[in-house]
């Protein structure tokens, strides 16, 4: 098995981390790991993305082209990394600040509405989380018990107290990750 991610967003989306508890949780399933970041100079606020490579085999490039999964969390992203997805491959997107949709229709696409969900829970840092739910509900790739140490692994020792939290918020994630069908135009003379 390998699964080849890309997660994008503003900087101050949590999407490096999301990676980062990501490529924890499949080192605790003693899986292959790659985690490759990449962010604008602007950090919060700018682009961000950070491509996970998970593997039962040896990696032999961090490098990506095409990507098994895309996790799109904004509109520049979205233009971006769309076209990269694998055919059959996987469209994960939160539709909050995105004016165009994904349009292809030779992949699987899913809408989560991370950003809403987290104001619904009164705290906009577990959108990630959030976003982190949905992707496992569609590709449960690593286990629970895994993110759980993974989130012990990435996250301060002082912060383990939100690691419940952080828990809840995958689950509401995991609950409601919904397909998304492509709007098709069909024109008669």
């Amino acid at each position: 098995m390998t699964e080849e991610i890309i997660i994008a967003g503003f900087g101050g989306q949590g999407v490096l981390s999301m990676g980062k508890i990501l490529a924890y949780s499949a080192i605790m399933q003693n899986q292959e790991v790659s985690w490759m970041p990449s962010y604008g100079p602007e950090m919060r606020g700018g682009t961000a993305n950070v491509t996970v490579i998970l593997s039962d085999d040896r990696i032999s490039s961090p490098y990506l082209k095409i990507v098994d999964t895309a996790i799109i969390l904004n509109q520049q992203s979205m233009d971006k990394f769309e076209e990269s997805v694998k055919p059959g491959g996987v469209l994960i997107y939160d539709p909050n600040g995105i004016t165009a949709p994904p349009t292809r229709t030779d992949i699987k696409i899913y809408q989560i509405e991370g950003t809403k969900l987290a104001s619904e829970m009164g705290n906009k840092k577990i959108f990630n989380m959030i976003i982190l739910g949905g992707y496992l509900k569609i590709k449960p790739i690593v286990q629970l018990e895994n993110v759980i140490e993974g989130l012990k692994k990435s996250i301060s020792e002082r912060y383990h107290n939100l690691i419940p939290l952080n828990v809840e918020a995958i689950t509401i994630g995991m609950n409601n990750i919904v397909p998304y069908k492509v709007e098709t135009t069909v024109f008669q003379n």
